[in-house]
């Protein structure tokens, strides 16, 4: 396989599981086997595939438990070269649950190991917080992609949020990288989108990809479709701000 990518960022909002299901789908149209593992209770990313997270009785939560194997909770996709390990609310009783567990931050990484070589590309999208299933997510990962809000209380908890991933580099996944930063429902009319660019890559120089995505309607659609932008609206600007990311990507930017 290529690379296993955790999208998180400790703030919500920031389009998180956009990303994480925009990149999965972009991938996929590369011709690229992608599995998406959704680590987020809220189990959008699992709907925005058309797949119904309530009726869903094997998933990332039972895995976690150790109530089955991995390869029993893969669930495929409509879309072509697209599965995915669906959520739902179910797995907020994990933190609680996991509790004592040993080597708890590790469970994802042990079971991923049986099924990677399948796949070209692992995205995980992480829950808004710093949890047992973010660290799950990071020792798991080999790198890591941020998108931030181009908004100004959006650059507040960025520092930690590297911290972090330099924590679990130190201490957990010496191969954890930051892949890199994406700035997420930009506006270049606005001087504040421009400013938080500015203040974000004077930091982080060498981590910032090109593409930008813009403030899109579209985008803020299509979960509600059951489906990623470039099914919803394969033309609109969001679908190709990621397939530009994509690309980025696919390249090691």
């Amino acid at each position: 396989m290529d690379k296993i990518i955790a999208i998180t960022n400790q703030k919500g909002g920031v389009g998180k599981t956009t990303t994480a299901t925009s990149l999965t789908a972009c991938l996929a149209e590369k011709g690229k086997r992608v599995l998406l593992i959704d680590v987020d209770p809220q189990g959008n990313a699992t709907s925005s595939f058309s797949i119904n997270k309530v009726e869903q009785e094997n998933t990332i939560y039972e895995l976690m438990l150790g109530e089955i194997s991995i390869k029993e909770c893969i669930v495929k996709a409509e879309l072509p070269n697209v599965s995915v390990i669906p959520s739902n609310v179910n797995l907020t009783a994990a933190e609680i649950e996991l509790i004592g567990i040993e080597n708890k931050e590790f469970i994802l990484k042990k079971e991923v190991e049986y099924i990677k070589d399948d796949y070209d590309y692992i995205i995980i999208d992480c829950p808004p917080a710093l949890t047992t299933l973010t660290l799950n997510a990071m020792t798991t990962a080999d790198s890591v992609i941020v998108p931030i809000q181009c908004e100004y209380l959006a650059l507040e908890g960025l520092s930690d949020l590297i911290h972090t991933v330099n924590l679990v580099k130190e201490r957990l996944n010496p191969a954890l990288d930051l892949e890199g930063i994406v700035f997420t429902m930009y506006d270049s009319r606005t001087v504040l989108s421009q400013q938080v660019v500015e203040n974000v890559r004077e930091h982080f120089p060498d981590k910032i990809y090109e593409t930008k995505i813009p403030r899109n309607v579209r985008l803020s659609e299509a979960p509600s479709f059951g489906q990623p932008i470039t099914v919803y609206d394969p033309r609109s600007t969001g679908a190709e701000a990621y397939r530009r990311l994509a690309e980025e990507i696919l390249k090691g930017r």
